[in-house]
């Protein structure tokens, strides 16, 4: 397990079996409070999705600040907007620079109706093509100015190895042929 500083003059014990993943020194990590089988208040990661609220101030559009808790490949990153609104960023966004503990700038792309949040790590998609466009450029030079994949390859293969959705690097694309930077052949 590890020993978690709360500011008070006893370390809070997070057990091993509690942890989402290996805490590192130096970690900031959300968790829950609970009192074990010999009544010791110990820390727990998993269970935090129960605890949130789901009735956040936040609207469409709105910027917010959270934390990464959970990663889940079924529904995507789990994150705390405020350390306490229960959020979301979906599973076709790719997070996987993201580590738990993380903070996080997102933008609210959605408030379903029961008050859980969507966010969103990335801009509106005209926003985002340059900085897409950008990354694919990066992705021509790594392979000596030729793709070896183009727009009918695999969703996946395009994520893996550009890290955008097939949809956002087609546009990236688009806008690089547009400009007359890349030829398609």
């Amino acid at each position: 397990g590890a020993f978690l500083d709360w500011g008070l003059e006893k370390d809070l014990f997070l057990p091993y079996k509690e942890m989402t993943m290996k805490v590192q020194p130096e970690d900031e990590v959300l968790v829950t409070l609970y009192i074990d089988k010999s009544s010791r208040l110990c820390a727990s990661m998993k269970k935090l999705y129960d605890l949130l609220s789901t009735d956040s101030p936040y609207k469409e559009g709105d910027h917010v600040e959270g934390r990464v808790y959970e990663f889940s490949d079924n529904f995507g990153t789990f994150v705390a907007v405020d350390d306490k609104y229960s959020a979301m960023i979906p599973r076709h966004e790719d997070t996987s620079k993201l580590r738990i503990g993380d903070v996080i700038e997102a933008k609210v792309t959605k408030v379903k109706p029961d008050g859980k949040l969507d966010v969103s790590l990335r801009d509106k998609a005209y926003l985002q093509m340059d900085e897409d466009a950008e990354k694919v450029m990066q992705v021509i030079e790594e392979f000596a100015g030729v793709l070896p994949f183009g727009d009918k390859a695999s969703p996946e293969v395009i994520k893996r190895e550009t890290g955008l959705s097939k949809n956002a690097f087609k546009r990236a694309v688009g806008r690089l042929y547009k400009e007359h930077r890349v030829e398609i052949t």
